[in-house]
């Protein structure tokens, strides 16, 4: 099956970087969102990443402006109907996901593919909202979306496997490294790796060490370019603890209970870069 026009719902910072790199890659993309003026937004954010990109030289201006080219944008949905594939990134709240595939099943035609760059909501619950759950799939891209190489390609249990070939195909040509894994709490990207960062909050609410040293000694001792309390600030101290509550909901297992001091940390408001204040100051 091929794979000629993408939607993306959303021209936050994960939609204009999904946005942006499927038209380098040369499929024609609509960015929908629900305000115009979040999707000029979106566009001139990719705009500026584009001419940064020639800037540095790692793209010619002509190829910049090609890319360019291939980006519409829209706030009605409608717009997603003669799409391939159409890959949403808006807010990680499980019922309007919901609602949004439902909406998205009417409106697409037969064959397109309905992906979700969902980093936690259960892929099988949003096929669910669908009369197609076997053309549902999730498409987990990584943040920065232009930078990081990865897209953890999440089947569903009743994925069809030449949907799961058509989106491995998308995005290796958007040049990316697409690596499986089936429906599960966290996949596997987030099962691993937001344990890591709950466990260092607890060392510093335990008194073990100063956030510098917890961060230091896992980038310097483990070789991470980045230490989990900085890398917790950096992906939102609220959206740790909703993965957090997810993995222990799904998993029914109290060692994936959040701590404590991200619980309080959350209802301050000390969400991290996005507030300012987290377990450093911005």
């Amino acid at each position: 099956m091929s794979i000629e026009k993408i939607a993306v719902l959303g021209a936050g910072q994960m939609g204009n970087g999904i946005t942006q790199v499927a038209a380098c890659a040369g499929y024609e993309v609509t960015m929908i969102d629900i305000k115009q003026e979040f999707v000029d937004k979106g566009i001139a954010t990719i705009e500026k990443s584009l001419s940064k990109l020639v800037s540095k030289e790692r793209m010619s201006q002509e190829d910049a402006d090609a890319a360019r080219s291939r980006i519409s944008g829209a706030t009605d949905r409608t717009a997603a109907a003669d799409a391939d594939l159409v890959v949403e990134a808006i807010p990680e709240i499980p019922d309007l996901k919901f609602s949004t595939f439902a909406e998205l099943d009417q409106i697409c035609k037969e064959g397109a593919i309905l992906a979700s760059n969902t980093s936690s909501i259960s892929i099988n619950e949003i096929a669910a909202s669908t009369n197609r759950p076997n053309r549902v799939i999730g498409m987990h891209f990584m943040n920065p979306v232009p930078i990081m190489k990865l897209i953890e390609v999440i089947n569903g249990s009743d994925t069809d496997s030449e949907v799961t070939e058509a989106v491995i195909e998308a995005s290796e040509k958007m040049g990316k490294i697409p690596l499986c894994c089936n429906d599960s709490p966290g996949f596997v990207s987030n099962r691993i790796l937001c344990p890591m960062i709950n466990e260092a909050i607890l060392t510093l609410q335990d008194g073990v060490a100063e956030p510098e040293a917890i961060d230091g000694i896992m980038k310097l001792g483990m070789n991470h370019p980045i230490g989990p309390l900085a890398l917790s600030d950096l992906i939102g101290n609220d959206t740790v603890l909703h993965i957090m509550n997810v993995l222990h909901a799904g998993l029914a297992d109290d060692k994936y209970a959040p701590a404590p001091l991200l619980v309080q940390m959350v209802e301050e408001g000390k969400l991290g870069r996005k507030t300012g204040q987290g377990f450093y100051s911005y």
